[in-house]
């Protein structure tokens, strides 16, 4: 089920119930989908642990294209370099 914004913070409680047993409910604002509600047996599922292993987890489920873009994205993260800092007295 999709669940404007507005709704889910009204509805707070329901939007939960229904995470824990209808399965994800996406959350819209304006009408374009901006999150998604897990119950934490779903979370757990996609490798609920840090949100690294979920990332990695969901981008497995979804798409093989998603897990390449990851993976770009964290060895380009780990290439960067610290910049330089001037200190002046």
């Amino acid at each position: 089920m999709s669940w404007p914004v507005q709704d889910a913070k009204q509805k707070f409680s329901s939007l939960v119930e229904a995470a824990r047993t209808d399965g994800p409910q996406v959350v819209t604002r304006h009408g374009r989908e901006v999150a998604v509600v897990l119950s934490m047996e779903d979370y757990r599922a996609i490798g609920g642990g840090s949100v690294k292993e979920a990332l990695l987890a969901f981008g497995e489920a979804v798409d093989d294209g998603f897990l390449e873009i990851l993976e770009e994205v964290v060895a380009e993260h780990r290439r960067e370099v610290p910049r330089e800092v001037t200190l002046e007295r």
